[in-house]
């Protein structure tokens, strides 16, 4: 039974259909794997197939184009392409090596020869019958290949086919290959088309079978690797969870251990901090202060102001309530009798301070509260202002708020950085001053905000305007009869923070004295250094290595001492000894550092950068003069060495021409006897002396310029002289002492 209009049988037509859906399968199994290279091999097959069906099922037609000849030919051929390549696929797929002589030599000669003879002598007989008997060959190589198959098949699985599976596999390639194999024994006795598909195409179902089966147990397979994949990663990130939760407590009780301890150590230090500034205060009281002592009164204030505020907020974050805000404060009173301590230093530094105070605004707060809000952000305006500039405090209420603000025209603050500065110990060093901090005040601000049920905002933006304003909006208290404001704490207490502003000059030089570069960005200690080091040398101060760098290029003379910093801004002390160092004039500079940084790798780095010594602060000062005495002492002695050195090298060259004189002489032939030298020897020396090279010396005595170095060197060591100079001065004349000890 034919497909209507077609000479292609309908069984052909039902594999045909059955093969393109198995080809668009397996177009998409390809596509979702890749790199799978058996897929490939697959589609090309199965491609193979359909077209020898259709070929074989719609030719010969008379109602398609062209020739019986050409229809008979392509419906041959592509019963030979076919075959041709069942070889090569069990080959790659099954990797049946046997079949490698088939794949690459046996199909050429056995198939595809053939085919071509058979085309030839069909093109000239004209004669399918006769052409058809050349296909003998083939045919034999189908049993060939049939025969060959077998053997692949029992080497590849003879070891393994006890089990059912391999067995099956095995059974399963073999059958469905050899009807593919037989494909030139069915063209050769004319089989009809129906008897074809039926012999051929179950072989290929039944491997497409064996391969369906394959992708099963692979997808299984991986779904199972899957799930074991996904159970062992359940139980990895059961057993992760577990252990970080466990190392978060042991970090969480170990950081609390180390805040407590941290807490514990700052409050302990406030006691003899305590002492220390009261005996202080009753010593000044009693005998009146100088500058020294206010000097100091400014260090103990500061370092208890930094104490005091660690300790504050350390018991922030343990959540501790630092402050009894159940009590009445006069925020004006508080904001006035602050600004009495500040103006004098706005003064100073020349800045002008514009307030405008609303009286008698009155909040429920703790008054130490308000006065650290009030202290820090003054502070941080009067810190952060440029001299010649001007700074804004503003108190005001409206209805049941009260808005208090500080505006600076400083550098200013970026808004990306405007929620880090409320950070603790996070600073932005635009400029370092007596009142450098350690990035408390502001998170301390917040913290007190937060507390009272405030709001904080910065108003800044360097790339449009210069300036700061820190906006606090408070919530106000209405007083009633039976209210009594608490006491202002500030007019109790001692001014507890200095703004240091010192008055530092270079010392009068004097030609006399050896000449120190000092810089150091902290003024106190710039100014006690300068103060103490100027009664011995000329003292050049700098607050930084950029500023330092240009005195130095000032100066008509080259400093013997460079006395440093580490942590500045502008050019830190490491930066300043690498230009320092890169400079011929000034690279012979010995450069001590001063630092706080007591790591061996800070150490390491800053004598690596060229300096001598690093001293860690604090430092005793006699130890620190007694290092720079020695140093400048030993550059003296250098200078000194090197001088007598440079004028003895002179008289000898000027003495050079008594050589030959020498080389004459009873006295040198006697000389050279008393160090043993050898006639080659005493023969040598007179040469070298003369001022001849060694190649001249091999030319004269006729021996090698080798030889005449190793004489040379012998002759060196007897006599005990490192250069000609030496063995001109030691053979000229020789003391009596040298003469008895050389015998």
């Amino acid at each position: 039974m034919l497909l209507s209009g077609t000479q292609m049988h309908i069984i052909t037509f039902i594999f045909v259909s059955i093969e393109l859906v198995i080809f668009f399968y397996l177009i998409i199994y390809k596509l979702s794997r890749p790199d799978d290279k058996n897929a490939f091999l697959n589609l090309v097959l199965i491609a193979l197939l359909i077209i020898y069906n259709v070929s074989g099922g719609l030719l010969p037609d008379p109602n398609l184009p062209g020739s019986f000849f050409t229809q008979e030919i392509i419906a041959y051929g592509t019963g030979f392409i076919t075959p041709c390549f069942f070889p090569y696929y069990v080959y790659k797929a099954f990797g049946l090596e046997k079949m490698k002589f088939h794949v690459f030599k046996g199909v050429a000669l056995c198939l595809l020869l053939p085919y071509l003879l058979f085309v030839a002598v069909y093109a000239a007989t004209n004669n399918l019958d006769t052409a058809k008997n050349l296909l003998i060959v083939p045919v034999v190589y189908a049993l060939w290949i049939i025969y060959s198959l077998t053997k692949a098949i029992k080497y590849k699985y003879g070891n393994i086919l006890k089990s059912n599976e391999s067995k099956e596999e095995a059974a399963v390639l073999f059958f469905s290959i050899t009807p593919w194999i037989g494909l030139p024994v069915v063209a050769y006795f004319d089989l009809s088309q129906d008897a074809e598909a039926l012999i051929t195409n179950p072989g290929f179902l039944l491997l497409l079978a064996l391969q369906v089966n394959r992708h099963i147990k692979q997808f299984r397979t991986e779904h199972q690797r899957l799930i074991d994949s996904e159970l062992c990663l359940l139980n990895w990130n059961a057993n992760l969870q577990d252990e970080v939760e466990k190392r978060t407590r042991e970090l969480e009780r170990a950081n609390e251990q180390k805040a407590n301890a941290f807490i514990n150590l700052i409050h302990e230090t406030k006691t003899p901090l305590t002492l220390v500034n009261n005996y202080l205060e009753e010593y000044i009281n009693k005998y009146g202060s100088v500058e020294e002592l206010d000097i100091i009164k400014g260090g103990i204030n500061k370092l208890t102001k930094d104490v005091t505020s660690l300790f504050d907020i350390e018991r922030f974050k343990k959540g501790i309530d630092v402050y009894n805000h159940n009590q009445v404060t006069n925020f004006s009173e508080i904001l006035k009798d602050n600004l009495l301590l500040f103006e004098c230093y706005c003064q100073r530094q020349t800045i002008e301070c514009h307030k405008e105070i609303e009286e008698n605004v009155f909040m429920k707060a703790d008054p130490n509260a308000i006065d650290r809000i009030v202290n820090n952000l003054i502070e941080n305006a009067i810190k952060f202002s440029n001299t010649g500039s001007n700074i804004k405090i503003m108190l005001r209420s409206n209805n049941d708020k009260i808005y208090f603000s500080v505006r600076d025209m400083g550098i200013g603050i970026p808004p990306e950085l405007q929620k880090k500065i409320f950070e603790p110990y996070y600073q932005i060093n635009h400029k370092k001053t007596g009142l450098q901090g350690m990035g408390l005040g502001l998170p301390i601000v917040k913290k007190v905000a937060d507390s009272l049920g405030g709001q904080i905002e910065i108003d800044s933006n360097p790339d449009q305007s210069s300036g700061t304003t820190i906006s606090i909006t408070l919530n106000r208290y209405s007083l009633t009869k039976n209210d009594i404001p608490v006491a202002n704490p500030i007019k109790a207490k001692p001014l507890s923070y200095n703004i240091e502003h010192f008055d530092i000059t270079d010392a009068p030089y004097l030609s006399s004295r050896q000449s120190i570069i000092l810089i150091e960005d902290n003024e106190a200690m710039l100014k006690f250094l300068s103060t103490r080091l100027r009664n011995k040398y000329n003292v050049f101060c700098s607050l930084n290595g950029a500023e330092a760098l240009k005195k130095i290029h000032g100066l008509s003379l080259v400093p013997d001492l460079i006395l440093s910093d580490i942590m500045m801004d502008k050019m830190d002390g490491f930066a300043f000894a690498k230009v320092i160092s890169e400079q011929d004039a000034y690279s012979h500079i010995p450069i001590i550092f001063l630092s706080a940084k007591s790591t061996s790798t800070d150490k390491l780095k800053g004598l690596r950068s060229g300096a001598i010594d690093l001293i860690q602060k604090p430092f005793s000062f006699e130890i620190l003069s007694q290092k720079i005495e020695t140093i400048l002492e030993s550059i003296k002695k250098q200078k000194r060495a090197i001088l007598g050195l440079s004028i003895s090298n002179l008289k000898t060259l000027d003495n050079s021409e008594t050589v030959p004189e020498v080389v004459g002489s009873s006295a040198f032939d006697q000389t050279c006897k008393i160090y043993h030298l050898t006639t080659r020897e005493i023969e040598i020396v007179k040469l070298i002396l003369k001022g001849s090279t060694y190649k001249m010396i091999g030319e004269n005595i006729f021996i090698s310029e080798k030889t005449v170095a190793k004489h040379a060197e012998n002759i060196f060591r007897k006599i005990g002289a490192s250069n000609k100079i030496e063995l001109i001065n030691i053979l000229r004349h020789k003391p009596k002492a040298d003469f008895q000890k050389a015998r």
